[in-house]
């Protein structure tokens, strides 16, 4: 199976500006996720960093990473989607006669993911599946602690069930935004959030950080801290 890895890093954030090149520990974030597509990369696939943001691609070349092209304007805007941005990368590719059959997806903000993550992601993608996605278990429940309002203003469960208990409600997933594999033929047919043959691998919470506003940023180098002493 030959894998486009595409890694997304649009310049502008408004959340926490210039955290895809914030030193996280001791190395940009953008790097954790370049770095973990170089390790996992077989003969074959490519790594493509989709950017706009010239320290992004300054960092790129000083892990000898190839940048493909530079984003257009058109693609880096708040209002600019992911699928999008994959359609363009996997058409220039095509363009130069490459074609993959997946593409792997990883998000800069998400600099925890494991070894495990990767091997569990890739023994569930299968031919009946359209994607495989990184998920944490949501703590927020539709059965029980989620709400939507009536035409009358009140507020009802976001799904009925007479559940007392958040532990006794159906488990319900939230992706976490670390690593989603998609099948080619899939994202030419149909965008994202029109899959039906999805599939999960759950993260736990410590590494589900999905960075994007200070707070997500502390908590991040928390977790780094944690690890850093646990490994002393």
């Amino acid at each position: 199976m030959r894998i486009l890895y595409l890694i997304p890093a649009r310049e502008g954030s408004k959340g926490l500006p210039g955290k895809n090149v914030k030193i996280l520990n001791t190395k940009p974030l953008i790097s954790y996720s370049i770095d973990f597509a170089l390790k996992n990369m077989s003969l074959g696939d490519e790594l493509c960093i989709s950017t706009n943001d010239e320290q992004v691609i300054a960092i790129a070349k000083e892990r000898t990473v190839n940048i493909p092209f530079k984003r257009p304007g058109h693609l880096a805007l708040d209002s600019s989607s992911s699928y999008d941005v994959l359609l363009h990368a996997l058409n220039h590719y095509k363009e130069k006669n490459k074609e993959f059959d997946a593409v792997l997806l990883l998000q800069p903000t998400s600099p925890f993911r494991s070894q495990t993550d990767f091997k569990n992601v890739i023994t569930e993608f299968n031919d009946d599946c359209d994607m495989v996605v990184t998920v944490k278990e949501s703590k927020a429940n539709p059965y029980f602690n989620l709400f939507e309002e009536n035409a009358y203003g009140f507020l009802e469960k976001s799904k009925k069930g007479d559940f007392q208990r958040r532990q006794d409600c159906p488990p319900v997933y939230a992706f976490n935004g670390s690593i989603y594999l998609m099948r080619v033929t899939s994202l030419e047919k149909a965008k994202i959030s029109e899959f039906k043959n999805v599939k999960k691998v759950v993260m736990p919470e410590e590494r589900s950080i999905d960075i994007d506003t200070m707070a997500d940023w502390k908590l991040a180098e928390y977790f780094c801290h944690i690890n850093l002493n646990e490994n002393s």
